[in-house]
């Protein structure tokens, strides 16, 4: 099974038009476009998987620079996903900035016998 990577669609194109527009190609087993998982609006590329490599290659050579939608889109043979850190690049440490960053530090202090 070769999964494809399918980039530029129109933000319009659904899960099953993707399926539609790679059948005439040879056995589809999954298409899927990604979308914002807040709105639930595409966010324009989407991956197919097709059931052989010879399918999935006539499907890139048919389709890659093909009008769809009035966009071109591009077709490849997707790569593997690379590994992400957790954690959406909150770090909590003794390094922060921000308003009252020596609070706790001996820095400040409220009852400073200074006054305008």
């Amino acid at each position: 099974m070769t999964k494809l990577f399918v980039g530029s669609l129109p933000y319009s194109l659904t899960s099953q038009e993707l399926q539609e527009l790679f059948a005439p190609f040879g056995k589809v087993e999954s298409a899927a476009v990604i979308t914002d998982k807040f709105s639930g609006q595409s966010k324009g590329f989407g991956f197919v998987e097709m059931q052989n490599d010879e399918e999935a290659q006539k499907a890139i050579q048919e389709l890659n620079s093909s009008n769809v939608g009035g966009r071109n889109i591009f077709v490849s043979v997707a790569k593997p996903r690379e590994d992400r850190p957790a954690g959406g690049g909150f770090r909590r440490d003794d390094n922060r900035g921000g308003f009252n960053k020596d609070r706790n530090r001996g820095n400040f202090n409220r009852n400073s016998s200074y006054r305008r």
